[in-house]
């Protein structure tokens, strides 16, 4: 006897949950954009929405727009805008729940003469608001900022101009205490000035740097392989282990059992092996902090740079998109996650929209969204214009 049971009239069937390992499509973004800063894109908030804010148009124009993600509804929600427009930014929620937007690049795209801003605004999900705070002692753009355990935020390094035609790379660092609204320079300087690089929150309350890259010439920049530790107890930085290749645009996560994998980069040239690999790298590398020691991990199936990755609950890392350095053409749709124990790689269903320099978080359920990026640009565009996208989507872990 058949167990079926016919729909009433007028009823729908409900819609099947989306299959594990699968992308959906969600609400478009209010208009296209990316966020090439690792740290400029998306942050989840207490009541389960994201907030995105700033970032950059097809013309590398800076934005002022902030808006709002909510899952349940999948839909986008404008909220007040930043009161400066800001690119190559840090976006911070803060230990309070509120989000701190700090430096960048504001306004329309100046080449590698302009300067990036010292101020920074926080936001208040109560009122969903901007509020301006005090301004960093430095202006720095493609920094980095990390909130430490005791609630202020650490930012360090980034690249401000050296001269109206070339760029440097700073190693200077802060700290933002939200409780009074200002910065403090650290006790000393980073062992090396480093910009586009990561900082990871260790288990023991250190900070870890990794790679970076610095500018050589106009509009040129090469990698780093040199890391080092800030102790907030001290104040002071200790050069640690080095990456056993040179990275910059790369991702570094902190896995469950405390230690941290870098994944990707550019980082074409000799290797640490005397190979020549004019691509993107598909390898990745492990720090132990117990050791200060990198020690080769398992590579990823593709090389990619301006990725992403994010630690799922399970404590695997799911890794996306990305693009090739050498071309910087063509955004990637495939990705695939890391199983830290197993220490091994498996493929997942790609994005619908290949894309790179993207945001990227998880939301309150498990589930990862993404939100804009770059979809095509240099040989792969006729008008020498990127193709930006609003499209947003979401991964069923």
């Amino acid at each position: 006897m058949s167990t079926h049971r016919s729909l009433a009239a007028g009823q729908t069937p409900a819609a099947a949950a989306p299959a594990a390992g699968t992308w959906t499509a969600a609400g478009a973004l209010p208009g296209p954009a990316y966020w090439a800063g690792a740290q400029s894109g998306a942050v989840p908030l207490a009541d389960g929405t994201v907030l995105m804010a700033g970032g950059e148009d097809h013309r590398r124009n800076a934005q002022d727009t902030a808006v709002l993600f909510d899952p349940a509804a999948g839909e986008w929600q404008p909220t007040s805008a930043l009161s400066v427009s800001r690119r190559l930014h840090t976006l911070t929620k803060l230990a309070d729940g509120r989000v701190l937007a700090a430096g960048g690049l504001s306004g329309p795209y100046g080449g590698v003469s302009q300067a990036g801003v010292a101020s920074a605004e926080v936001y208040d999900p109560a009122t969903r608001g901007w509020t301006a705070t005090g301004a960093m002692h430095e202006d720095r753009f493609a920094h980095s900022a990390t909130v430490l355990t005791d609630g202020r935020v650490l930012v360090t390094g980034g690249v401000a101009p050296r001269s109206a035609l070339s760029q440097k790379a700073l190693d200077s660092a802060e700290v933002y205490d939200p409780a009074t609204g200002e910065w403090t320079p650290t006790a000393e300087p980073m062992n090396d000035a480093r910009g586009g690089h990561p900082a990871v929150l260790l288990r023991n309350g250190t900070v870890l740097l990794a790679g970076g890259m610095v500018p050589i010439g106009r509009g040129l920049y090469a990698g780093q392989s040199f890391c080092e530790v800030y102790d907030p107890a001290a104040g002071t930085w200790t050069p640690t282990g080095d990456l056993g290749s040179v990275r910059k645009s790369h991702q570094a996560t902190l896995l469950r059992d405390g230690t941290v994998l870098v994944t990707g980069g550019d980082s074409p040239g000799l290797q640490d092996d005397w190979t020549y690999n004019p691509y993107s790298q598909w390898t990745a590398e492990r720090y132990d902090p117990a050791t200060g020691a990198w020690s080769a991990a398992e590579g990823m199936s593709t090389g990619r740079s301006h990725h992403r990755a994010v630690l799922l609950r399970s404590g695997r890392l799911l890794v996306i998109g990305g693009t090739d350095d050498s071309t910087f053409d063509v955004g990637y749709q495939n990705a695939e996650v890391y199983d830290p124990q197993a220490r091994t790689w498996t493929p997942t269903g790609g994005m619908v929209e290949g894309r790179w320099a993207f945001a990227a978080a998880e939301l309150a359920d498990g589930r990862v969204l993404v939100a804009g990026g770059l979809v095509r640009s240099g040989a792969a565009v006729p008008d020498n214009a990127d193709v930006v996208t609003g499209s947003t989507e979401i991964f069923t872990a």
